[in-house]
């Protein structure tokens, strides 16, 4: 995926961002892509997708390409702000995530990523989010 973060094994993410069902395709410091199939396991009790699956995925593709922006620093990224806007409502199907940076400096990045529905490209979420670039454990 990248050569930035050989040693992020993301199949071994905790159980809490295994089970928003984000797959990653792509991954680099300028930008992350990949896709979250949609069903019953991710639904609110009113049958629709919880909007905390929509920010799980969000600030997980922003963290990612962040954290692969600095990673030859010897840093990572951690979100301090995640802001996120719910456009559609989903039941099921595929979504298509793009994130890329917005602006990355010494101390601070800041993403935009989409959330569009993989059939027709619509819109069901954008979201930003500012990350506090800071030294990897141990470094």
């Amino acid at each position: 995926m990248s050569e930035n973060l050989p040693d992020v094994d993301l199949t071994a993410a905790s159980a809490f961002v295994a089970a928003s069902g984000f797959r990653v395709t792509e991954m680099s410091g300028g930008r992350v892509a990949g896709h979250v199939d949609l069903g019953s396991d991710q639904h609110t009790p009113w049958g629709v997708v919880h909007g905390g699956v929509y920010c799980t995925v969000i600030e997980s593709a922003a963290s990612i390409g962040a954290s692969a922006a600095v990673a030859e620093r010897g840093q990572f990224a951690v979100g301090v702000n995640n802001n996120t806007d719910f456009v559609r409502p989903m039941t099921t199907g595929r979504i298509d995530v793009v994130a890329e940076p917005v602006q990355q400096g010494r101390t601070l990045q800041l993403w935009q990523v989409t959330l569009t529905r993989s059939d027709d490209g619509k819109l069901v979420a954008r979201g930003q989010v500012r990350l506090q670039n800071v030294p990897l454990p141990g470094a």
